[in-house]
């Protein structure tokens, strides 16, 4: 899809959330995402125009596929290299660029897509009093796309910097952009990094 010309000013109540930017998605795994490099700059370039209002998030793999709950077990023994009795624990770091920009109270641990079902995330954007989320990372049809949605449940603006955002499986990441979230028009907006950084005035 083509992101509309200009973007509404973003106001004091944005957050920037940066989803699961981390090794495990940027090195040679299992769930090695191949556009990852490709939207590093712009996500960094993001998160250092406003540190002070820039969340991260970590997707959290558990000890082994037999200690995962419910589904989720099912889920992991399809995907055994990436339990950390199979993992280099390390993997789930933000890859270095970010984590330099990440202080500790920044970053959102979860073990689901959605941030929103740890308490972490959604307490810090109480505290930060967010009205806005924008949202830039890794999976554009999982993790990103879950939390857009549970944005939405909240009744926050959601605004997707889609060149800031991508997929191990492009057709996904397509529909995603061009199909699935121009659904909602009037709920989330799909705009650039440019466009954000634009409209995000200090």
């Amino acid at each position: 899809m083509t992101p509309p010309a200009d973007l509404p000013p973003l106001g004091p109540g944005a957050v920037l959330a940066v989803v699961d930017m981390q090794r495990l998605f940027a090195e040679d795994t299992a769930w090695r995402v191949p556009g990852f490099a490709d939207i590093l700059p712009l996500v960094a370039r993001l998160a250092a125009a406003r540190p002070e209002r820039t969340l991260f998030t970590r997707f959290l793999t558990p000890a082994s596929a037999e200690a995962a709950p419910g589904s989720w077990r099912r889920f992991y023994r399809h995907w055994p290299t990436v339990t950390l009795d199979r993992m280099d624990k390390g993997l789930l770091d933000l890859v270095p660029p970010l984590a330099a920009l990440a202080p500790p109270g920044a970053l959102c641990d979860k073990t689901t897509y959605s941030p929103f079902a740890s308490g972490g995330f959604a307490g810090a954007l109480a505290r930060l009093r967010a009205d806005t989320l924008v949202l830039a990372g890794v999976e554009t049809d999982v993790c990103v796309l879950a939390t857009a949605f549970a944005a939405v449940d909240r009744g926050l603006r959601v605004v997707v910097a889609a060149d800031a955002v991508a997929s191990a499986s492009p057709a996904a990441h397509a529909a995603v952009l061009g199909e699935v979230l121009p659904r909602l028009d009037r709920q989330i907006e799909v705009t650039t990094a440019e466009r954000v950084l634009a409209a995000w005035t200090k």
